[in-house]
């Protein structure tokens, strides 16, 4: 497969990773006018290294979608906005979603805004006179969006707290080289510590962060971590996951001026049966 060049983001990516957070209570009111075409407009000009189209769409509780069933959450407070995100079912349709969205989700950080992805958590038939769905498209994700409230609901405190959502992984359980024998110290990540750090750091459903990485010489080989008697819905957003950590660990180290080509490899190590090849970055 032949990856496509993506622009780098027009923000501090590292400070806005390290601000950003899952905001599941908002304040009572849409976006304004100047922000929602701000926002967008942005949308409009964001690829991904997929080259696979990734259809977002608006949703307004306050502007014809009132029978939309998007109160329906339980963690979700105050929002009037939302992003539908759709995809046709093929290779790394998963991961561009995951890569596509996520610097989406950067940008409306950057701007104030308020968001939290959603998967798995809603029904495609409360949807389907807000947006438009063809028949074999995939619809695994939504995004509401706006203004974060001062304070947390209690729900939400209680959500963020039995998902652990502010704790990641350690590097060790993340990071090796060569092969999954030896855990990657920072040392060992050179130039590369601060764009596995913003990996470490990316959101995953349920806080399960299920990626790898192994540093094999100038390349870094990415992997899905999950048991393959898991059903296919649930692997999906796995593999959104691993889009969303390969957009912090890429924009990252583009903004550092470092380059790379994504490819895939044949891959010479031995690989645990849980861990699920995906594809490798080669740094130039």
């Amino acid at each position: 497969m032949e990856f496509k060049k993506v622009d780098r983001l027009p923000i501090n990516v590292k400070e806005v990773i390290k601000r950003r957070i899952s905001n599941r209570t908002y304040e009572e009111r849409s976006l304004t006018e100047e922000d929602k075409k701000k926002l967008l407009e942005f949308n409009s000009t964001l690829t991904n290294p997929f080259g696979v189209e990734v259809k977002v769409q608006y949703i307004s509780k306050e502007k014809g979608a009132d029978d939309v069933q998007l109160g329906t959450y339980g963690t979700i407070k105050g929002a009037k906005d939302f992003l539908a995100i759709t995809v046709k079912d093929q290779p790394y349709a998963m991961e561009a979603i995951g890569y596509q969205f996520e610097n989406l989700v950067l940008y409306a950080t950057d701007m104030g805004i308020g968001t939290v992805w959603l998967a798995g958590t809603f029904k495609r038939k409360d949807f389907i006179n807000a947006i438009e769905i063809g028949e074999d498209d995939l619809f695994p994700c939504i995004c509401p969006l706006g203004y974060p409230a001062q304070k947390q609901s209690f729900l939400e405190k209680i959500t963020k707290a039995s998902l652990g959502s502010k704790k990641r992984k350690d590097w060790d359980k993340l990071f090796f080289l060569e092969d999954f024998t030896k855990a990657l110290t920072k040392a060992d990540a050179g130039i590369y510590e601060d764009a596995l750090e913003m990996l470490r750091l990316a959101p995953s459903a349920t806080n399960s962060q299920p990626w790898a990485v192994v540093k094999e010489r100038n390349k870094f080989h990415f992997f899905c971590n999950y048991k393959n008697t898991l059903n296919d819905d649930v692997k999906k957003i796995k593999h959104i996951d691993i889009g969303i950590a390969l957009s912090h660990f890429h924009q990252t180290a583009m903004s550092k001026g470092l380059n790379g080509n994504l490819q895939v490899e044949d891959i010479g190590f031995s690989i645990p049966d849980n861990m699920h090849y995906v594809l490798s970055y080669i740094a130039d």
